[in-house]
């Protein structure tokens, strides 16, 4: 209807008509942190009733880009229209009046508040209004019905997958106009997302125009029509999503370069085709099918384990976080740790790795019990631990903090050698700026050496966190959800990367991860976990299609479920 009358009008009407579907328009937008410039002259335009991904690299200024919508931060160059209105200057409280709400990436709820407290604070804008209050609440409750049965409990106790589910409800008290997402499915089981996406398909059918910030590719063709693509704080594509896919030179990995050629890609499920060429459709028809294959087999199963828990239990007042969990890793290996969030898996490594005490069962590292030990000694036994959130020193460079995390490696510790620049201090840290050298070229970060770690973005930090423990040179490696934050094409590389690592060094790996063509690719073995116990383990082709695994894990949505890896 539209199209045809545009047809007949002359072109400074069609002009005018395009100008009134237009509800957010940015142009020129010059962005910066300090002294450090983010965006340049970035345009990003959004239609009334339209869903767009925001795409990009890490560290390509997407969130940055958001939060200059919405008044968080001010543009140095260029404005912001909305509805026809200037809001550059304007503050968050006064654009969110307007209609605009963004949704935070990573934690975005009052974790010391209850469920019911976190709703009632995110409709402070119309909290005049009893009887809209009232409406908006049952509104969010009826999309997220888990929200009903956790009402009155803190947020912070909240799995991972409920708090995101509270901070989309938070977003949608005032019933925005515009909705901004970042990072909906991050750190997320498949299951969680899959709702999610539901959630958001539905908001958006009712209305609501919204523009969403996602790392993975997949998941966003899964929403999305239109996407624009960010590198460098400029925006390089913008266009159907459709052809997003045929630009090779802009969807690459930019940090974990060329880790992908390093090692040719496992057989996993045929010759033809590898785990990281699977379809949407592909890997879940796979695994219901059982046609998924494995690894070939890299470890020898009769020797002595590196890593044992015994009976591990672990309990927060009357609740059951881990309950009486086994488990094994032996030299060489690489265990894949899934489950839905919430079902224990990072609190266990933290029974591992020392951080929570346990309650009951045992933890044994080569033969020697360290269950009473401190994390510091089990680090200098030789256990590397990452963590969900990447814990840097924020007032150091990328090159001083890998160094730091060098620090056990030192040949020479004396304070006075050091002063007086003796030999051996001088020699040790030589070694150490070499070990920091190649850490930094292998992830790319060769751009970021001399940058402060807290002006990094979320995925930058995240590489930086991984090359910190690397450089411990571990026997056992732990890693939380490395993936997470990280862009898609990163994602797909990582995989051949720890795949190095451990033909490298000799080292054990023992990974929590949501992405299931890194994991089917990567993983020796997998152990899925539900409410603290283990429901299931075996190779990724027997723990993939368990029943009980795709029933309360891994859901039926295909793009949930294959985050990584081509499409169709």
């Amino acid at each position: 209807m539209i199209t045809s009358s545009l047809e007949t009008l002359p072109a400074q009407d069609t002009a005018e008509v395009k100008q009134d579907e237009q509800l957010l328009t940015c142009s020129g937008i010059d962005m910066f942190y300090g002294s450090v410039q983010i965006l340049f002259k970035v345009d990003f335009n959004v239609e009334k009733n339209e869903l767009v991904a925001l795409l990009g690299t890490n560290g390509a200024g997407k969130s940055t880009l958001l939060k200059g919508i919405c008044g968080l931060v001010r543009p140095k160059k260029g404005s912001v229209t909305f509805k026809g209105e200037d809001v550059t200057k304007l503050s968050a409280d006064a654009t969110a009046r307007r209609g605009i709400a963004l949704m935070p990436g990573g934690k975005g709820v009052f974790p010391t508040l209850t469920v019911a407290e976190n709703l009632k604070m995110a409709a402070w804008l119309i909290r005049d209004d009893p009887s809209r209050v009232n409406t908006a609440r049952e509104e969010v409750l009826s999309l997220f019905p888990i929200l009903s049965d956790r009402y009155h409990q803190m947020a912070g106790n909240l799995s991972g997958g409920e708090q995101q589910m509270l901070a989309l409800g938070s977003a949608l008290m005032t019933r925005p106009e515009l909705l901004m997402i970042d990072e909906l499915s991050l750190g997320l089981a498949p299951t969680i997302v899959g709702q999610l996406l539901e959630v958001v398909s539905e908001v958006h059918q009712r209305g609501t125009t919204i523009v969403i910030v996602e790392q993975s590719v997949n998941v966003a063709l899964n929403l999305a029509k239109r996407a624009a693509f960010m590198e460098k704080g400029e925006v390089r594509f913008e266009g159907p999503t459709e052809q997003l896919l045929e630009r090779p030179d802009i969807l690459r990995s930019v940090f974990i370069a060329g880790a992908s050629a390093l090692n040719e890609p496992t057989e996993s499920v045929s010759d033809e085709q590898t785990s990281s060429e699977l379809t949407d459709g592909d890997l879940l028809a796979q695994v219901e099918n059982g046609e998924l294959g494995d690894p070939p087999p890299r470890v020898d199963a009769n020797a002595d384990p590196v890593l044992e828990c015994h009976g591990v239990a672990k309990h927060f007042g009357g609740i059951t976080a881990v309950d009486h969990v086994d488990l094994t890793v032996h030299p060489g290996e690489i265990v894949g740790l899934i489950g839905h969030n919430g079902a224990g898996k990072t609190t266990l490594m933290d029974c591992i790795s020392g951080f929570l005490a346990v309650d009951q069962g045992r933890v044994v590292m080569r033969g020697k019990e360290m269950t009473e030990w401190a994390p510091n000694l089990r680090a200098v036994a030789g256990l590397g631990r990452s963590f969900q959130d990447a814990l840097l020193y924020p007032t150091l460079t990328v090159v001083e903090t890998i160094a730091v995390a060098r620090e056990r490696h030192l040949e020479s510790r004396d304070m006075f050698a050091a002063a007086l620049q003796l030999p051996a201090s001088y020699e040790s840290e030589l070694a150490t700026v070499a070990v920091v050298d190649q850490l930094i070229e292998l992830m790319g970060l060769g751009a970021y050496a001399e940058k402060l770690t807290g002006e990094l973005s979320t995925g930058t930090r995240r590489i930086v966190d991984l090359a910190c423990v690397m450089a411990q040179d571990p026997e056992m490696l732990m890693l939380d959800e490395p993936s997470g934050g990280i862009a898609q094409r990163e994602t797909e590389a990582l995989g051949p990367l720890l795949r190095r690592v451990r033909e490298q060094t000799g080292c054990s790996i023992l990974v929590i991860e949501h992405d299931m063509p890194m994991l089917s690719a990567l993983c020796d073995r997998l152990v899925a976990m539900e409410l603290g116990g283990v429901i299931a383990q075996g190779t990724p082709a027997e723990v993939l299609a368990h029943p009980m695994v795709i029933a309360s894990y891994l859901g039926t949505d295909d793009s949930a479920i294959a985050r990584s890896g081509a499409t169709a």
